[in-house]
Parts: structure tokens; C-alpha cells; sequence
């Protein structure tokens, strides 16, 4: 359970062999963005597969870490059927090498298992072997995008202790900006240089989406004295609802339809440029499961 790792005492931290991973890096080190949000139900993970799904057309190496403790379903969003999943690497059966699955565009994820009871709630000694067997993974992407399960699991805390950049995905509904506010408060809290992005999803139209934001920000500015970066919204379209039962991102599946231009428009949010940590993401996050 999560009391018994002491949340509050997180610190504040400010090869692969596969011919098709072995295209020149420009720089060491991949940058690193997760997509988190305080509830279920908000769209994240359509979020995240299509942002990295985008982001790999570009022709930047992705990858995609599903990490929704043992209820993933990034690979389904994607139409890939993985062999081995996180559960299988953080129990020592496969390298994450040997885990990684090839998606559109040439991105490449990781599962993070569906009904895995490991992964549901992991030990601190678990979290830590399987940070040190993704840390290889850094040095041959340029960009990996982490979908976090809902709500602030201890593995979601870790990774926001030790990322520069995250894209705070919502609804316009009140418990999803409550939620989405408590996830913000704890994540500033930790890290207190982290860029945070807020994405209004699902919504009926753009005055609905700028309400919910309007009352965020003002909580925020009024209790933290600080708030997030506005980087969009994303209308509620069938065109998504569509794309899930193709098994094939909305960004591809329908890419003129309202929902994949905003979705375009987030993907080109500028802090994702340059979400590069100080040092390796996944040591920060060992060092953060140590604090």
C-alpha cells in the first residue's frame, strides 16, 4: 500500500542490437514526458498514444511506456499484441530490449501488462530493478513518452520526482479538475522545476473547456501560487470513439477530424522539445524510491 512508503519523504530531485534502433543520435539521453491525469476516464492514454505516434512521424526515435499498473491498454490503442510486458522485465524474464514492440511509424513501446497483480502494487525493491533495467532504454530513443496510470501510485510519483515536463490531461467535469488539481499540488510539491502542460479533453466545445481551465487556474494561482501552462483542448469527437474500435490511433485513422487536429496542435507543444533532465530520468527516479 502506498503509506508504507512514505510519500512525503520523496525527495525533491530536480545498445539496443536492433538494426531498426540503430539510426545516429543527434545527443545522448532522451527526453522524457509523462502523461498523467488525476482520474480515470479523461482520454490520457488516447493522449499518449497518439501524441507519440505523432511525434515518431517526425522521424524521432519514441518510445512509448505504458505505465498503468497492470491495466494497460496502449497496445490496443495501437493494434499490437506484445509478447512480454514491464511485469515480465521487473521480474527479471526478458530485458526491456527483448520487451519492446514496434507500432506505427516505427515507435516502439513497452507494455504495461493487463492483470499483472505485480504491477499493481509494487514493492519499492521492485520499482527500483525495473528502473535500472529501462535506464538502457534512455540512451537510444530521443523522446520516450510514459502514459501513468490515474490517480498518484507510488510509481507514478517516482517518475513526475525525477521528470522535467508533464502534460496534465483532464475533463471539464468537477471531480476530474479536483482530482487533476491534487495530482498538480503533489507533483509541484516534489519537483518544484517541473513544466506542467494542462489538456482540457472531451469537451462539448471550447467555452466549456476554457471555463474548467478558468477554474483551475484560479485555484491554483490562489492555493499554490502558481499554475500550469494552457496548451489546449481537445474537443469530444466520435471520430475518437471510432479510432478505438479500429485499433487505430485518431490521428491516423481520421486525421482531419477535429480531435486529431487539436491532438496535432498539443504534439507540438514547445517544453516537449526540450524535456531533457540534468541527468538520466530513470537514476532520478531510483533516487527518488530511495528518499
Amino acid at each position: 500500500m502506498l503509506d508504507r512508503f512514505q510519500l512525503p519523504r520523496i525527495k525533491n530531485i530536480a545498445r539496443l542490437t536492433r538494426t531498426e534502433l540503430a539510426r545516429p543520435r543527434a545527443s545522448a539521453g532522451a527526453r522524457v514526458v509523462c502523461i498523467a491525469s488525476g482520474k480515470g476516464g479523461t482520454g490520457k492514454s488516447i493522449m499518449a498514444t497518439n501524441l507519440a505516434v505523432l511525434r515518431a512521424r517526425r522521424g524521432e526515435r519514441v518510445l512509448l511506456v505504458d505505465f498503468d499498473a497492470g491495466l494497460a491498454n496502449a497496445h490496443l490503442l495501437l493494434g499490437l499484441a506484445p509478447t512480454h510486458d514491464l511485469g515480465h522485465v521487473m521480474q527479471g524474464e526478458v530485458s526491456a530490449i527483448e520487451a519492446l514492440v514496434e507500432g506505427p511509424h516505427g515507435l516502439h513501446m513497452v507494455s504495461g501488462g493487463v492483470g499483472r497483480q505485480a504491477l499493481v502494487n509494487p514493492t519499492r525493491r521492485e520499482l527500483d530493478r525495473l528502473f535500472r533495467a529501462l535506464r538502457p532504454l534512455e540512451d537510444e530513443f530521443d523522446l520516450i513518452v510514459i502514459d501513468h496510470g490515474a490517480g498518484m501510485g507510488y510509481g507514478t510519483i517516482a517518475h513526475l520526482a525525477a521528470t522535467s515536463t508533464m502534460l496534465l490531461v483532464t475533463s471539464h467535469e468537477v471531480t476530474a479538475l479536483s482530482d487533476a488539481y491534487a495530482l498538480y499540488k503533489r507533483s509541484h510539491a516534489l519537483n518544484p522545476h517541473i513544466r506542467v502542460g494542462f489538456v482540457a479533453n472531451r469537451s462539448p466545445d471550447e467555452r466549456v473547456a476554457t471555463d474548467g481551465w478558468e477554474r483551475f487556474r484560479s485555484a491554483a494561482q490562489r492555493f499554490l501560487g502558481h499554475a500550469p501552462e494552457f496548451v489546449g483542448w481537445v474537443p469530444a469527437d466520435p471520430a475518437v470513439a471510432h479510432s478505438v474500435q479500429l485499433r487505430v490511433p485518431v490521428s491516423l485513422s481520421a486525421p482531419d477530424s477535429e480531435s486529431a487536429r487539436a491532438i496535432h496542435e498539443i504534439a507540438s507543444w514547445s517544453p516537449i522539445d526540450h524535456a531533457r533532465t540534468p541527468s538520466s530520468f530513470y537514476e532520478r527516479a531510483r533516487r527518488a524510491l530511495r528518499g
